[in-house]
């Protein structure tokens, strides 16, 4: 008996130390959420777990057992750095990249471009950049928020509900200066929009033809709509509204001077407006509608949307995110349009 007390005695005294080494390291760190060792302090705990033949599953109380067995890795080996991982240089370049070539980009669009190109990054993280580099981005405007009502008839109505919308856009003629006229229609459970021809004559006949375009691009899109949102302008006409009704579609008024109750179009239009049709002075109909197409183009198919219910995704059905290929970017109109995409191996 006595020798086997003399055989185990230095492992127990080891393991005694290693113990009471640890609450030394715990007392030094009363007020610590977290526990990080030092060099000095792993070398001397590895030095005890030594003694033990590393046996320390039960013992090792100041860190898991999978960390102190990282410690004994060969030199060379690059330990794990405590904390999240850092932000690849690469996507630290691409977010400093998109943000001097597309100066009016906030943090959201930004992120829904990586997210597009397949790169997974937070929005913190973005914005930490960006502090970083001095870019800010461009202030939100203050928004009115509608009624709880009438949030709760648009979220229930998504996927079956279009709003409308005119806006204008002034033309320099011979003649001087003339507002064009444009009708817009979005499906707001897809974003999806639809833009008429341009014109300076928005008469009954002008308008009911385009809400027959905007019904056959609905047919086209397999959406049946169940609610028109339009405002009490006069151009919509008995004939327009008819014309809905006929096809099992309720118009539903807004409110007199209530733009806020038409909130998608609205911002469908802003968005056209601001980051697009501001950045050109146009000189014939057909300039403005050639602008329209290819803003349309890229609006339904290659911009990310940063609307919470559809997840900062492109409009376009089968668009897939991947990470493979290389980063190319796409102009149109002068640079004013301005994406990114990943080049076919």
């Amino acid at each position: 008996m006595m020798l086997l007390q003399e055989k185990f005695r230095p492992r127990y005294d080891a393991r005694l130390q290693l113990l009471a080494y640890q609450v030394k390291m715990l007392r030094n760190r009363i007020d610590d959420s977290k526990i990080y060792t030092t060099p000095a302090e792993r070398a001397e705990l590895t030095r005890l777990g030594e003694m033990i033949e590393h046996d320390i599953s039960d013992v090792m109380l100041v860190v898991q057992p999978e960390t102190y067995h990282r410690w004994r890795r060969p030199k060379g080996a690059n330990p794990k750095r405590p904390g999240r991982p850092r932000t690849p240089y690469a996507t630290v370049n691409l977010v400093k990249q998109f943000a001097s070539e597309n100066l009016t980009w906030g943090y959201e669009r930004i992120y829904g471009e990586l997210k597009k190109l397949g790169i997974r990054i937070g929005l913190t993280t973005i914005s930490d950049i960006l502090k970083r580099e001095g870019h800010h981005p461009v202030p939100d405007k203050d928004r009115t928020v509608p009624s709880s009502t009438w949030n709760q008839f648009i979220s229930s109505h998504m996927d079956t509900l279009v709003a409308c919308d005119f806006f204008t856009k002034p033309i320099y003629t011979f003649k001087g200066k003339v507002n064009a006229y444009v009708l817009m229609f979005i499906h707001v459970g897809s974003r999806r929009v639809f833009m008429s021809p341009a014109t300076f004559h928005p008469n009954e006949q002008w308008v009911l033809q385009q809400a027959r375009n905007a019904s056959i691009w609905l047919d086209e899109l397999g959406i049946t709509a169940t609610h028109l949102i339009r405002d009490r302008d006069t151009k919509f006409s008995y004939a327009f509204d008819h014309l809905w009704k006929a096809a099992g579609t309720k118009i539903v008024k807004t409110p007199p001077r209530t733009p806020q109750a038409n909130g998608y179009a609205e911002a469908s239009i802003g968005i056209v407006k601001k980051q697009c049709l501001n950045h050109f002075i146009c000189f014939s109909l057909d300039h403005l509608n050639h602008i329209n197409k290819e803003w349309l183009n890229y609006y339904n198919n290659h911009r990310p949307h940063q609307g919470v219910d559809i997840e900062n995704k492109i409009l376009r059905p089968d668009f897939q995110p991947t990470d493979k290929g290389v980063i190319k970017r796409e102009q149109r109109l002068g640079g004013v349009i301005s994406y990114y995409y990943r080049e076919a191996a």
